[in-house]
């Protein structure tokens, strides 16, 4: 296996692909058609040093990616608007309509950074606080402070895996998880040297290291580690720590699930572990009609025969040149 470096997330009917500075955004139609978008991405930390330091380089890239996916899910969404309101549209003049997509542009771009403010305070409130004022009910029972951080640790991991059972069982994002299988199965198609076609695809493994799911199993599981050695008595400095420490974990995390997407061995397979088994939850396996929609993505932005090439050399080229006699023979027969 070897890294490719794209990565991506699912979208409503469909899937982002991001390879360096663009991404695209493929959305199957309701009509069937397959639309692809690219853009350009402009991240939030442009200077070169800060995307170099350790740890912060995490940080932006971070929030970077939760802008970026609630901007794509909300052009996805579009695709899917009610027949009242698009009716309503064509029946205004043009000045009216350019009126209406300006502050519609607006409003969108406030419901974003709105979505990704809710969405960070929501997690840090459920994932961070809410274990450790659980757990804190244990102090009445005069049970000693590492006793009551592991209790907390326990309780942050239950309620973690709760959420993400819950959400699975959901029939909307089983769809959701569904293009999320098929992003995976396309980047591992990629780096395990096969071309990239439906047949490929489907049967690659729906499980990959630089998941987001990963992410925040590593998040969990270094602010464990973190709230085990860092104590303190007084129960508002506990509280502002697991507040304060976020953006520190955070940043933990993605070096740790970058070092993870380098290398390839029993080390790293193993660190991984944890997050592709929870991804089991996060992804399903997907149907060929979606795993066009992931193919058309990748090769909006990713060169994948260069790729092939490049990395797998002669092993790609003997698969091409066999591929073509096969078509060559069947087109002479």
């Amino acid at each position: 296996m070897k890294s490719s470096n794209i990565g991506g997330q699912a979208v409503m009917e469909g899937i982002m692909m991001m390879n360096r500075d663009r991404y695209a955004v493929a959305v199957r139609k309701p009509n069937h058609e397959i639309v692809v978008k690219v853009e350009e991405h402009r991240p939030l930390a442009r200077h070169e040093k800060i995307l170099k330091l350790p740890i912060i380089r995490g940080v932006f890239s971070f929030v970077d990616s939760l802008v970026t996916g609630m901007k794509c899910l909300m052009y996805s969404a579009t695709f899917y608007e009610d027949e009242e309101e698009e009716q309503r549209r064509m029946e205004m003049s043009e000045e009216e309509r350019q009126a209406a997509l300006r502050k519609k542009e607006k409003d969108d771009s406030l419901m974003m950074y709105g979505s990704v403010i809710f969405s960070v305070v929501a997690a840090v409130a459920v994932f961070m606080l809410l274990p450790y004022f659980l757990a804190s009910q244990l102090e009445r029972l005069q049970v000693p402070n590492l006793a009551v951080t592991i209790a907390e640790a326990l309780v942050r991991v239950g309620i973690f895996v709760l959420y993400l059972w819950a959400i699975s069982r959901m029939k909307d994002i089983q769809r959701v998880f569904m293009y999320h299988g098929a992003e995976h199965k396309c980047i591992n198609c990629i780096e395990h040297g096969m071309e990239l076609n439906v047949e490929n695809v489907m049967k690659s493994s729906r499980e990959h290291k630089r998941c987001g799911t990963s992410f925040l199993m590593y998040v969990i599981i270094i602010s464990i580690i973190f709230f085990l050695f860092i104590q303190v008595d007084a129960p508002a400095l506990r509280v502002a720590l697991r507040i304060l420490l976020v953006p520190v974990i955070a940043g933990v995390s993605y070096e740790i699930i970058r070092f993870a997407g380098k290398f390839d061995n029993k080390a790293v397979a193993l660190i991984s572990r944890p997050g592709m088994m929870l991804q089991h939850l996060t992804t399903r396996e997907p149907d060929p009609e979606m795993v066009e929609v992931a193919i058309a993505a990748v090769e909006a932005v990713f060169d994948w025969k260069t790729y092939l090439r490049e990395n797998f050399g002669e092993e790609t080229a003997e698969k091409e040149r066999g591929a073509e006699s096969c078509c060559a023979g069947s087109e002479n027969g």
